[in-house]
């Protein structure tokens, strides 16, 4: 690379303004037909601007003309399940069903140290090609296989968050651990990957229905011990779940406050699902800045109900997209934001609308913000990482013909939404580095094990 750097010339996408906010101008997003981005060695973005203008002024710079496809800032999933991979697909079980038939039958498998680094090989294959460049991972019950999972995140360059997932009850004996030992496993983990690469730790209870006082009070020490350490879990996903959190919890004010009384609610928190919230639950989210993973294809394959989008949003509290995997239908983000399209419209005068706009921003720089990485990813703007996709349809496709017949951005966007598959991601970058090429996932330049940055990098 030259001392320029390397200059991109792309048609791109990316919302820098939040669309649901009211001062934010329609459509929602920024669009550009023949944009110049400067991207220097370390992989910021350090020029910005119609192709000409950045190009004149930075004449020794390469450049690589993208303008085949569309580039997409890259996707941010905030919630998905490393251990869930060879499940995905299985219909027709709410979730309490589908966990003891599917789930936790296949994440017991992960004690074995081989089978974790093969399902940690598939999982990070499936991110990369679906175009996800930041995660943040509901990790394993056993620590090595989270070892195996940082580790092959780390060999792509993968911005990701995760971290060992901990309960002592209602699960398989072998899935349990005592507050000791979750304690003990997490902190050791943390010092191998927080703050390693683009890798940071996420303190993971699975849920208060399996992780008692005990268990997530050892999470709040995690948490006070690991500092810029994130924090995730699931919350009001099911009626059934619900009531039972409630018996287990009677001393707690709702399902959020069994997290809230321990401190584990903060501006790096994101749990999932949310699906059934009380407006005292929405209010202590706010109040924290914790954020919910909005996982449309998963609350609709479990029959776990309707997300209500729109008094998340009027309670303040952040939402981004998750694809949750295994009860979801794939890794795509981009099915997630279609998914959540239909079940707002279906909604009626209880959903919230959604352009094209909202869903690009659900699926980048919500998730960015909602991971403490605004600052970092999340749009194509200066003093950002480069982390982006180019989307490019086979020719003849479906998204192939509509993109090249859209008579305006809007409809360009949304056809992405509507029709966008794997298939159509074409190139990956990560802080600059391309990660996947031509459609094939593979490191394009095999990296050395990387130093430590600071947690948020």
């Amino acid at each position: 690379m030259t001392g320029d750097g390397v200059l991109y010339r792309a048609r791109a996408f990316d919302t820098p303004d939040d669309p649901f906010a009211a001062a934010t101008a329609g459509p929602g997003f920024r669009h550009d037909d023949d944009l110049g981005l400067l991207v220097s060695g370390d992989g910021v973005i350090v020029a910005r601007g119609p192709f000409a203008t950045v190009a004149a002024a930075h004449r020794e710079a390469p450049v690589i003309d993208l303008r085949a496809g569309i580039l997409l800032p890259g996707l941010v999933d905030t919630h998905v399940h490393f251990p869930q991979v060879r499940v995905i697909g299985a219909l027709g079980m709410p979730l309490l069903e589908w966990l003891d038939r599917c789930a936790l039958p296949e994440e017991q498998h992960l004690a074995s140290p081989s089978y974790a680094a093969t399902i940690a090989g598939e999982f990070v294959a499936g991110l990369v090609s679906a175009g996800t460049t930041t995660s943040l991972v509901f990790g394993s019950h056993f620590a090595p296989a989270v070892d195996a999972l940082f580790a092959e995140a780390e060999r792509y360059g993968l911005r990701m968050t995760s971290g060992l997932v901990v309960s002592d009850r209602m699960l398989p004996e072998p899935l349990l651990t005592t507050p000791e030992r979750a304690f003990d496993e997490a902190v050791a983990l943390a010092s191998r990957w927080h703050g390693r690469d683009r890798l940071r730790y996420a303190v993971t209870p699975r849920f208060s229905l399996s992780a008692s006082d005990p268990v997530l009070a050892a999470c709040q020490a995690v948490l006070e011990s690991v500092d810029g350490a994130c924090f995730t879990s699931h919350v009001n996903e099911n009626n059934a779940e619900v009531a039972t959190v409630a018996g287990q919890f009677p001393d707690r004010a709702h399902y959020v406050d069994t997290y809230d009384h321990h401190g584990l609610l903060g501006s790096f928190s994101v749990l999932a699902h949310n699906v059934h919230p009380t407006d005292p639950e929405l209010a202590v989210m706010a109040a924290r800045g914790t954020s919910v993973a909005y996982c449309p294809t998963s609350n609709a394959a479990l029959g776990s109900g309707m997300f209500p989008l729109t008094r998340h949003l009027a309670a303040g509290v952040r939402v981004a997209l998750g694809s949750d995997v295994g009860a979801g239908t794939g890794f795509s983000i981009f099915k997630e934001g279609l998914q959540a399209y239909f079940l707002q419209h279906l909604m009626g005068p209880a959903g919230m609308p959604l352009g094209a706009g909202h869903l690009l921003h659900l699926s980048t720089a919500a998730g960015a913000a909602a991971l403490g990485l605004g600052d970092t990813v999340g749009d194509l703007s200066e003093g950002k990482q480069f982390d982006a996709i180019l989307l490019r349809p086979p020719p003849g496709t479906a998204l192939d013909i509509g993109l090249r017949h859209a008579d305006t951005p809007e409809a360009a966007l949304g056809k992405v939404f509507a029709l966008a598959s794997d298939a159509d991601v074409a190139d990956v970058w990560v802080g600059g580095e391309q990660i996947a090429s031509g459609g094939f996932v593979r490191p394009v330049t095999p990296r050395a094990p990387a130093g430590r940055r600071t947690p948020a990098g």
